[in-house]
């Protein structure tokens, strides 16, 4: 019974902030990495950041390491984005997912996926 949900999507505007959830149930979240990926329309879905097992290093892409911010509650076996000065290319369904492995942003190699939510960018 693994399964993540993603929350925490919604409007927000240019230069704003949103922070997005992910909730883990059937496993212990911090054994395994867990990434955010996203996917803008009209494109192919992409890496946005990823935490490794317990607390290990946090992973970036190029458009999201300035900005983006990933946190770990254990206790809520919750991983969380926080997205600021989010820019208008920021808007997509982001995804959570769970790789029973290390950290990459290779989404094929993903085990477990949440059914994402959605950022929409708009002034």
């Amino acid at each position: 019974d693994v399964q993540l949900q993603a929350s925490g999507g919604g409007l927000v505007q240019p230069g704003g902030s949103l922070r997005l959830s992910c909730v883990a149930s059937g496993f212990i979240l911090d054994h395994y990495a867990i990434g955010w990926f996203r996917q803008a329309p009209g494109t192919e879905r992409e890496g946005v950041a990823c935490v490794n097992e317990n607390n290990g290093r946090f992973y970036y892409s190029e458009a999201a390491k300035d900005r983006f911010t990933v946190s770990r509650d254990n206790a809520k076996n919750t991983v969380y984005l926080q997205m600021n000065a989010v820019k208008p290319e920021d808007a997509g369904i982001y995804f959570c997912a769970v790789r029973y492995s290390t950290c990459n942003f290779r989404g094929a190699q993903y085990d477990n996926w949440g059914q994402g939510t959605l950022v929409t960018v708009s002034s």
